[in-house]
């Protein structure tokens, strides 16, 4: 089976970092979602407005394009509604498996304050925490992300291991 992996959830849950260090323990390569923004997208974002659906739609083709076309891959990628993973999965060319990250709002918000250089503010966090719709269990592993990097990384392998084919 080739891998498409999207780690999601919020901002400052860890998806850059789960999904790095997920890469490395896999040998292959993490694409950070943040990259495939349209340039209006992140001026939206840094003014403190929230993306629309309207908004969200050729961004996250071109995440499923990534998905498609460089698998083995992991992304990371808000996915913050059952519509946008429907959209990631229908192009995608094949199956996607997700990895919600999770964590308290406190922790979250300390982590995108802590960040440098990203266009995305703390003032959106609440909006995002608004628009998710967590995945179900059937739909993706959710994790805790306040857990040691390693122990959140073996816990995906072992949940990837562990899926049927396809």
């Amino acid at each position: 089976m080739t891998l498409r992996i999207v780690i999601m959830g919020v901002a400052g849950c860890g998806k850059s970092t789960v999904g790095t260090a997920l890469g490395q323990r896999l040998g292959i390569r993490y694409q950070d979602a943040d990259e495939l923004h349209p340039q209006t997208n992140i001026e939206k974002m840094r003014s403190s407005i929230p993306l629309t659906d309207d908004d969200r739609w050729p961004w996250l083709d071109r995440v499923a394009q990534v998905l498609a076309t460089t698998a083995p891959v992991i992304v990371g990628c808000s996915a913050l509604r059952l519509r946008y993973r429907d959209r990631i999965r229908a192009g995608a060319g094949g199956p996607v498996a997700f990895v919600h990250l999770t964590g308290d709002k406190a922790t979250l918000a300390a982590r995108m304050a802590a960040r440098r250089g990203h266009y995305m503010p703390v003032s959106l966090l609440d909006s995002q925490l608004d628009a998710l719709e967590p995945p179900s269990a059937d739909e993706a592993l959710s994790l805790n992300s306040d857990q040691p990097l390693s122990t959140v990384v073996e816990a995906i392998v072992t949940w990837l291991n562990d899926r049927p084919a396809g």
